[in-house]
């Protein structure tokens, strides 16, 4: 074959996987050609995005250094300053024609609300897309795992939106846990501020006109059909339970990210949870959720508790007198044999108690290799680098966890034992009709 003809054999795909490993050999380094940082077009990612508002917006941004070639969102007003930003870049309504149409797409950013991101993410991963999802990973627990399955198989590059999985403080928990700063650990607290958005109420009765610059049609998307109503949206998706993963799935994926890595925690044994009224339209007003996790990689039993909606666990006795526990989001305490460790929301600024105990501690080595931007850890993965720190073999059993407080919810009071390798209860058909969802008609993985 002729070099034509062997260049245009290539995937444009195959030449960015290929340019870390080709890099190596090159004689003249990429900087002294085009200045410090530059990258050459050749190796930019054609990157485009579901959801272009809100969240969206601050994802595209991220990795605005790449090609936006792409964007789509149901909603014309929320999206509008993004649309405007990337001008060169094609406008869409349905991701499913997007995808089917822009055949030089390299990469996806999911940003939807919690109900679409799978049947989004999974049609992008059939196709040879790379993935970055906006946490959680998913809606349910079966499109946890069928995603990560997925993105195993078609060997794409993703992570998920726990920004904080890439940040410091989470790394030096990982490694002043392991290092036995406060000894084994065999209960952990985790709490949040939210939810911010209302639950506890039913169902709106007024049907007023969809406004004309949203397509309600596809913002339901796979979720049961209702009529339009402003309660449901923008942000207020989270706290029903057709469409949102109320607290749990807002802050959850960032808060109990740092005990489920250092902790090694994987499947929980059992699940059990109380709160203020349920109904069958939104979560409580506030709800406490206990996880019980059994013996693994030389660790202890360890009971994990989640608490939101304003409570929160008591202030250790050692922890001086007017000291905040947490950051504004959250935190999440931990209770070893030999001390506790306290941090805020993401993992952030992680200090043994009391700090006299913090000054003296001699710190261990930094074992974990560091993260330069979440978003920048995939784009590197996209073009033939390291898994990225939160991809989907790592996020699809957090999500996991994080989704089985919300089905413990659902049944207040009982404890839901938990067979993880045949992804079920054991004890509760009823909790096990909430493992899957039916999907309206024209929406699937």
């Amino acid at each position: 074959m002729s070099a034509k003809g062997m260049k245009s054999a290539m995937s444009r795909r195959d030449f960015l996987a290929s340019t870390a490993a080709v890099a190596a050999f090159t004689i003249v380094p990429r900087h002294v050609l085009g200045g410090p940082g530059y990258t050459p077009p050749s190796e930019k990612l054609n990157i485009a995005a579901i959801g272009a508002g809100g969240k969206g917006a601050g994802d595209i941004g991220a990795v605005s250094s790449e090609n936006i070639v792409a964007l789509c969102d149901v909603d014309d007003k929320k999206a509008a300053e993004t649309f405007e930003h990337y001008p060169k870049a094609k406008k869409y309504r349905d991701f499913r024609k997007m995808l089917e149409k822009e055949k030089n797409i390299d990469a996806v950013i999911v940003a939807t609300p919690d109900h679409t991101h799978a049947v989004a993410a999974m049609m992008a991963i059939k196709m040879g897309k790379h993935v970055y999802c906006e946490k959680p990973l998913t809606y349910s627990i079966y499109e946890a795992r069928e995603l990560a399955k997925a993105a195993r198989e078609a060997k794409v590059a993703t992570q998920m939106g726990n920004q904080g999985h890439s940040g410091e403080g989470n790394r030096l928990i990982c490694e002043w846990l392991w290092d036995g700063a406060i000894g084994p650990v065999r209960e952990v607290h985790t709490w949040t501020n939210r939810p911010i958005w209302p639950q506890g109420i039913d169902r709106p009765k007024e049907t007023p006109p969809v406004p004309k610059t949203l397509d309600w049609d596809l913002w339901l998307g796979p979720a049961p059909n209702r009529p339009y109503n402003p309660a449901y949206l923008p942000f207020k998706w989270r706290g029903w339970w057709d469409f949102g993963t109320g607290a749990l799935g807002d802050m959850a994926c960032h808060i109990i990210d740092s005990p489920f890595w250092a902790l090694k925690l994987g499947q929980p044994i059992n699940v059990e949870a109380s709160s203020t009224k349920v109904n069958s339209e939104t979560y409580p007003l506030a709800s406490t959720v206990h996880y019980q996790f059994g013996a693994r990689h030389g660790m202890p039993p360890v009971k994990l508790t989640w608490y939101d909606g304003g409570i929160r666990p008591p202030q250790p006795e050692d922890m001086e007198p007017g000291r905040r526990m947490g950051s504004d989001n959250g935190g999440a305490l931990f209770v070893g044999e030999k001390g506790k460790l306290v941090c805020g929301c993401y993992g952030n600024s992680p200090r043994l108690i009391p700090e006299a105990k913090m000054a003296a501690y001699n710190r261990p080595p930094k074992t974990i290799p560091r993260v330069k931007g979440h978003h920048k850890n995939w784009v590197q993965a996209c073009k033939g680098g390291k898994p990225a720190c939160s991809n989907f073999d790592y996020a699809g059993p957090l999500t996991e966890t994080v989704l089985l407080g919300n089905l413990a919810i659902r049944n207040p009071g009982k404890k839901l034992c938990w067979d993880g390798p045949n992804m079920r209860f054991t004890n509760n058909d009823d909790a096990n009709k909430y493992i899957h969802r039916k999907y309206r008609q024209g929406w699937t993985l």
